[in-house]
């Protein structure tokens, strides 16, 4: 193994290796520049193009949309490509991923940033996020609890986790939290969940 330390540590130990990751939906292509110690760096994480394959697009443009442990910036290229009135916020604790999706994004008015960057009165009226699961159930939980916190009433997150690392209680668990959550489609294991208030 040519790298130490994890894609959800804040500082990567490791000297930087630099790679590129393609990705071609449909409606969008680009190749992403990636480096070691940040998620899915040499190929396109399968769960994150399921996603992106089959996350419906809002009728009405949100106003803020996230996406939620960002990596080197997919989720937020895409949402801001589909989305362009938008103001797309993407996150992450991984400094090198930070500034990877920061030049892997192209609109002035996408911010990507740290969680504690984000001002506290921003709401979300949608949330893409392929969430870090390997940080732990209960790491898992607090993240979620936080920015699910932060979804306008009407607002909608799409979730994608597999099924191997836990995606049927995630939903069981999402659900017992008073979420509307319902599995979108599932495809190799990957269940797409859709999670919105109670109204």
């Amino acid at each position: 193994m040519e790298t130490h330390g994890h894609y959800f540590d804040q500082e990567p130990a490791s000297n930087e290796l630099e790679g590129s990751v393609e990705l071609s939906l449909p409606d969008f292509s680009a190749t992403f520049v990636t480096a070691n110690n940040v998620f899915s760096w040499k190929k396109m994480d399968s769960g994150t193009k399921f996603l992106l394959l089959n996350v419906p697009t809002p009728g009405t443009p949100p106003r803020n949309a996230l996406d939620l442990g960002c990596g080197y910036g997919p989720i937020a290229a895409v949402m801001e490509h589909r989305l362009p009135d938008t103001k797309v916020w993407g996150i992450d604790v991984n400094r090198r991923a930070i500034e990877l999706a920061k030049s892997n994004t192209q609109n002035d008015k996408t911010v990507i940033c740290t969680p504690d960057e984000v001002p506290k009165d921003v709401m979300f009226d949608l949330i893409w996020s392929n969430p870090p699961i390997r940080i732990g159930k209960k790491n898992l939980k607090n993240l979620l609890n936080i920015w699910l916190g932060r979804l306008n009433v009407s607002g909608s997150a799409y979730l994608v986790i597999n099924k191997n690392l836990g995606a049927d209680s995630v939903q069981k668990w999402l659900e017992n939290e008073s979420w509307v959550t319902n599995r979108l489609k599932s495809l190799k294991g990957y269940r797409l969940l859709e999670v919105k208030h109670h109204v």
